[in-house]
């Protein structure tokens, strides 16, 4: 056909990788862990047959899913995991107890859904200055320095170039990253932690890469922990579309029973699935109804794009969702890195 629109140069960013899975994918190479309603775990082994397919490194990816972290139970929870996982990391690179750490946050601390490695890097509790100066640092405490190098847009100087130079003064034995992920799933925005000991190439996921920072790169073992909190308007687009669908397919299934119930959450939805049929969706939006999740996100970035409106978007309550993830990041990281601490 004469004319047709290439797509494929519009595709969706997302650096969460249990994004990029398939129904194809080899269950062997995937564990589920589900803790509870609200919380569970996916861990995926990529070796060199999925590292083509996936277009990631070869290592372990873990994901932990959470709905909510507002309140005190919930960050609980999610900390819990997130510690088990973090040392479950750390004695799979065949890191010690007195291997000093270098702690590096990631991303500008003047924007506020950037600013989640920033915002960590100053709750982590430091400590290589004790052992420096020879203090008599209690058993169960490890050298932990930490840093945020800011952004190459304000400094001037390539992150990698920074951590080099870190890395060849103080001479760590692993590193661990912190930085802000985009999603392509608004389901998933500030409510998923990645963890993979591969590294991390910073800005990927919103189209500002920088250069990769990993085992292979800096010589040293790399822990990348990251949380979605951005995402393009493309997906807001493409997931109203679909919800709107269920929501349509929900009345049309209840609507005769007089139990309709329209919360102010989305939990009605979650309870029902979209069976509408294709010709309803096309009554409904026209040719938009026969396009497929992949098509339908593509076109919409396409014309997004076009018109230079696929912008990048947050919450309106980040800065209290920063805050909570940061605590728990930060509370998680410590409690892995020193065995003394208990609180």
């Amino acid at each position: 056909m004469k004319n047709r629109i290439d797509l494929s140069k519009y595709q969706v960013r997302t650096d969460l990788i249990i994004e990029n899975i398939d129904k194809d994918l080899n269950k062997n190479n995937i564990n589920t862990k589900v803790i509870n309603d609200d919380l569970k775990v996916t861990t995926i082994n990529v070796d060199d047959k999925l590292m083509g397919k996936l277009n990631k490194k070869i290592g372990t990816y873990i994901t932990i899913e959470f709905s909510d972290i507002t309140n005190h139970e919930d960050r609980v929870n999610v900390g819990d995991v997130f510690i088990e996982q973090v040392r479950l990391l750390i004695d799979k690179l065949g890191i010690s107890e007195d291997d000093t750490c270098l702690v590096l946050g990631l991303g500008n601390k003047n924007s506020t859904a950037d600013s989640l490695g920033p915002l960590v890097v100053d709750k982590i509790l430091v400590t290589r200055h004790l052992f420096e100066l020879g203090t008599n640092v209690k058993e169960g405490i490890r050298s932990v320095a930490a840093i945020s190098p800011g952004v190459m847009a304000t400094t001037g100087i390539e992150t990698y170039d920074v951590i080099i130079s870190l890395i060849n003064k103080i001479k760590p034995k692993f590193l661990i990253v912190i930085d802000s992920l985009a999603s392509s799933s608004i389901d998933r925005i500030n409510k998923t932690i990645q963890l993979t000991d591969t590294g991390i190439h910073p800005g990927s996921g919103v189209g500002n890469n920088r250069r990769e920072i990993s085992l292979d790169t800096i010589g040293i073992p790399v822990i990348a922990i990251g949380v979605p909190t951005v995402v393009e308007s493309t997906i807001i687009v493409s997931d109203t579309i679909n919800y709107l669908f269920k929501h349509l397919s929900y009345i049309k299934n209840n609507y005769q029973m007089n139990k309709l119930i329209f919360t102010h959450n989305k939990d009605y939805l979650d309870s029902v699935s979209d069976d509408l049929s294709l010709a309803e969706k096309k009554e409904i939006s026209g040719m938009l109804g026969e396009l497929s999740d992949a098509a339908k996100r593509n076109l919409i970035s396409e014309v997004l794009t076009s018109l230079d409106y696929n912008m990048i978007v947050t919450p309106k309550e980040i800065d209290f969702l920063i805050d909570n993830l940061g605590k728990v990041i930060a509370k998680g990281i410590d409690k892995s890195l020193h065995k003394v601490i208990d609180n």
